[in-house]
């Protein structure tokens, strides 16, 4: 764990598409721009849609088709605004929060921020689950546990470079859309009945309620950080051309993706409303009883087996960009960085504990109320994504010429009203519900104070923009340097060098040589790996033991003849650990220790002994590359 300074956005990523280079066809100069919204676009077909989905089509048949456009409208202008501001001013949406509001509300969206993470990833969770018990039978909690397993499956992605994520995520899109695509062939629905779903029309309270779902479903918290961030891991010519150029492509990408994930979500309602609703099976709102109900209606098991699969590669496809939002949200609020599969890590146990709880209190009934609850709390978070950023994306300041001009702007603020208006209407139905129930009065209070603080952040979310006068504070530049003393460290008095016998030894102990003041002494130490030595035998006389003696003996030998004083340590034990005790107690000033280059599985399979061992010393530390 460490504080992050650097001044971008997913520094490991940042810039590495280039989209300049000359010797690259044009269209491969257009193509190098799509993949971002692609990633973002999961965000909108994961498991926490499908229910709202289902439940439309089960009830109202195809009457909802054109609350999942409309949704869909106002996600591809959030998702536009979101790449503005990381093309414009190079910042995601965390990073300018951070800029431009004080710490104690930059503290509460930050954890705001990753309740919503968290809330993703439950849906994620239970989805991917849920597939894996419909596809192999196996118990809802075992489908839990091993979605932790995904976290190794990010980190291989991740070393590969981001175009080849992209590429992972575009395939599971890819298994989702030819898997729905079969069953809708299969279900035969009519096209005139599915062109009259989107005349804007709503029957009753009940489709009213379904129709917020759908639209609180839609557009993710997360995906606005995410999305920022993203748009910068593409190099570009950053003069107004290149900025208008750029933005024209990643809305054309952003387009295609989300209009792909509106294909998805409309086969999903119109599949429950040609198998379901057809057939007199309103009561369709979980996704397990529909996996269990489209054999009988389409006289298939194979429909039912890709609805299982589609869910799988949902939850997976979600999962892996959740975690890169978590990355952002962190580096930007805290400047903070730690290991990502640490980070990947908690945001799973954070989703797994309640899921897991609830599976073994409850049982499995209850998963559905545990699914649409990620939503309620998703719903909760979305004003505080969508306000900020129209403000930072109106801002003519940061945002110069590239400014959204003032009908965008409206449309903009319009369209947040309504969203929070009914995200805010869902979660009041869904608490007056609990009040309504007798007992709970500490929990009842507890939820009066969060909802009284969550409005008051709101109103300063909105506020204080509008208020400031100052410039914004720019958090990413590093505190101006002092004045230097020079004052030259003395050569180091006392060495101590890593051994092990190996063609490397050499090469290691002149460098330590180079360092050294005339009456250095040079402390050589080797560490004994054998069955007695890994045991803590310090006395131990096995043949490895008195071998690796004779070596290190010989090394002293060869160094004390050239003039140089030399001792030597035998140590024993952990490797890091045994290399650290002997540099603090014989009260050495500098290490040198060969690095042997291995990297990947090989680190897993032979340890990270420097990389551990930094943080075991104080001393500097004088890695030599093999």
């Amino acid at each position: 764990m460490k504080r992050h300074h650097s001044e971008i956005s997913l520094s490991e990523v940042h810039q590495s598409v280039d989209t300049t280079r000359i010797q690259k066809s044009r269209w491969r100069r257009i193509l190098a721009f799509f993949g971002p919204a692609y990633l973002v676009s999961v965000g909108y077909m994961d498991p926490g849609n499908w229910a709202t989905d289902l439940a439309g089509g089960s009830q109202f048949g195809y009457s909802l088709l054109w609350v999942l456009l409309m949704s869909n409208i106002m996600a591809l202008l959030l998702q536009s605004l979101s790449a503005r501001l990381g093309i414009v001013r190079n910042r995601d949406l965390a990073q300018a929060n951070r800029e431009t509001y004080p710490k104690y509300i930059n503290f509460a969206l930050y954890i705001l921020a990753e309740i919503a993470i968290a809330a993703t990833d439950l849906a994620e969770i239970l989805g991917m689950a849920i597939g894996l018990q419909l596809l192999t039978g196996m118990p809802l909690i075992y489908g839990v546990l091993i979605t932790a397993l995904d976290t190794f499956l990010l980190m291989a992605l991740q070393r590969l470079g981001i175009r080849k994520l992209e590429a992972f995520i575009i395939g599971l899109i890819f298994i989702i859309a030819m898997s729905f695509l079969i069953q809708i062939i299969v279900a035969k629905p009519d096209a005139g009945e599915i062109v009259s779903g989107f005349v804007p029309h709503i029957e009753n309270d009940t489709a009213l309620y379904i129709a917020i779902g759908i639209i609180g479903a839609t557009v993710m918290p997360h995906n606005l950080y995410l999305h920022s961030a993203l748009v910068q891991t593409r190099k570009f010519k950053t003069d107004a051309a290149g900025i208008k150029k750029a933005l024209k492509l990643n809305f054309i990408d952003s387009a295609v993706a989300l209009n792909m994930a509106f294909l998805v979500n409309a086969a999903i309602l119109i599949l429950a409303a040609t198998v379901f609703f057809k057939t007199g099976r309103s009561d369709v709102g979980e996704i397990k009883q529909a996996y269990e109900l489209l054999p009988q209606h389409l006289g298939s098991g194979i429909a039912a087996k890709l609805f299982a699969v589609a869910l799988i590669a949902a939850g997976q496809s979600s999962t892996v960009t959740g975690t890169l939002a978590g990355q952002i949200v962190m580096e930007g609020y805290l400047r903070l960085r730690i290991n990502p599969i640490v980070r990947r890590l908690i945001t799973r146990l954070i989703a797994i504990v309640p899921a897991a709880l609830v599976i073994l209190i409850n049982g499995e009934e209850d998963v559905d109320r545990l699914l649409i609850f990620s939503q309620v709390v998703l719903s909760m978070q979305l004003g505080f994504a969508i306000i900020p950023l129209i403000h930072f994306v109106s801002d003519k300041k940061t945002m110069g010429q590239f400014a959204i001009k003032p009908w965008l702007k409206v449309a903009s603020w319009l369209i947040t009203v309504v969203l929070v208006y009914l995200n805010a209407w869902m979660v009041a139905e869904e608490i007056s519900g609990y009040f309504q129930s007798p007992g709970n009065i500490f929990w009842k209070i507890l939820i009066v104070i969060g909802l009284l603080l969550i409005i008051v952040l709101l109103y300063y979310t909105i506020v204080l923009p509008f208020k400031k006068t100052t410039p914004p504070k720019n958090i990413t530049i590093h505190d101006e340097p002092q004045t230097l003393q020079i004052a030259p460290i003395s050569r180091y008095r006392k060495i101590a060098i890593t051994l092990d016998f190996g063609d490397q030894d050499e090469k290691v102990i002149n460098h330590a040589l180079a360092q050294g003041s005339p009456d250095c002494t040079y402390l050589l130490i080797h560490i004994t790996e054998s069955v007695a030595g890994t045991a803590n035998y310090t006395e131990s006389v096995d043949n490895e033991t008195l071998t690796d003696s004779k070596y290190l003996n010989q090394y002293v030998q060869q160094l004390t003849a050239a003039g140089y004083k030399a001792e030597a340590r035998l140590g024993f034990g952990k490797t890091a650990q045994s290399i650290a005790n002997i540099v603090q107690s014989s009260g050495c000033d500098l290490l040198v220790i060969g690095a042997h280059g291995h990297k990947g599985i090989k680190d897993f399979i032979y340890g990270e002994t420097i990389n551990n061992l930094r943080h075991l010393v104080n001393i500097p530390v004088l890695v030599v590359q093999g």
